[in-house]
């Protein structure tokens, strides 16, 4: 048999075996789609949850409130040395003059409680800190409270803390979740071949009695697996972006202050991964289902 003929009789098969299991390969489908779906809104899920844990991250800061004696020299050697430490993003100086502005600013309804103070501004000058990380926080801050020239260091402890251990647990949640999804996707699709390799034992049976190879004999239903789990990745996949469109279109109208992640180029390759996964989720039920029967 040629190499036209043979890909022709690998295909053809398995178009055949989809057709003779309809009822079966639709219910395949469905429950791939289904399963697949929910893996897509899960990893939106997880995306958005991680997105709000990095705001979260961000607005973590550690104020280092400095005494009034610190020498000029060595506030600008803290800085550099600060600035130098790979956990910090940002170190940002904020005078007594700064901090009282920013407090009008945060008062401007009640103006009445700071007057008098431009005269003698009891507000500490301080050294407003940024890590990369909220786990950072509490190192970094350990860190500053040893200067000589600190008078406090308030970085919020005990709430981030609680932030970190919420953004690990929801990063380990969305990994655990879409590991157990994709397990239950493989044994829908091995399944359905499993029944499918069952209703054609003898066939194949004397196919290996002839000397037919393993590769020859599992290829097609391979295609099959690959055909079905196509088809429910596609389903999911554009349920998944019209669903995730309408959502997106309807907070913006009815909670503008809710942002949702809408960077739809890394939408678009979660879409598309769904495919690939659907394709290899579909050829892996197929090698498990296939592996089995070909040893006995």
């Amino acid at each position: 048999m040629s190499l036209f003929n043979t890909i022709v009789y690998y295909w053809r098969e398995a178009f055949t075996s989809i057709g003779r299991n309809s009822w079966l390969s639709l219910a395949c489908v469905g429950t791939v789609a289904v399963s697949l779906m929910v893996l897509g809104c899960s990893v939106l899920l997880a995306l958005n949850a991680a997105a709000l844990a990095a705001d979260l991250e961000a607005a973590v800061e550690i104020r280092v409130f400095l005494k009034d004696d610190l020498a000029p020299d060595e506030l600008r050697r803290w800085q550099k040395e600060i600035e130098s430490w790979p956990e910090v993003s940002l170190v940002e100086y904020v005078s007594k003059s700064q901090a009282l502005e920013e407090m009008k600013k945060k008062f401007a309804d009640r103006r009445e409680i700071l007057q008098g103070l431009e005269e003698n501004n009891p507000l500490p000058a301080m050294l407003r800190v940024k890590t990369h990380r909220a786990d950072q926080v509490a190192g970094v801050a350990g860190r500053l409270a040893s200067f000589s020239g600190v008078e406090e260091v308030n970085y919020g402890r005990g709430l981030v803390e609680k932030l970190v251990q919420v953004v690990r647990w929801v990063r380990l949640f969305g990994l655990g979740l879409v590991a157990a999804l994709a397990a239950a996707a493989v044994f829908l699709v091995s399944t359905n071949i499993r029944l499918s390799v069952f209703a054609r034992r003898r066939e194949i049976g004397i196919m290996v009695f002839l000397g037919a190879t393993n590769w020859f004999v599992r290829m097609p239903f391979l295609l099959e697996g690959m055909l079905l789990g196509l088809a429910g990745a596609v389903i999911a996949a554009g349920a998944v972006y019209f669903g995730y469109r309408q959502l997106l279109a309807a907070l913006q109208t009815a909670l503008p202050f809710v942002q949702l992640v809408a960077d739809w180029r890394l939408i678009y390759q979660i879409l598309g991964g769904m495919v690939v996964a659907g394709v290899l989720l579909g050829s892996l039920g197929s090698v498990i289902s296939m592996r089995r029967f070909l040893k006995v």
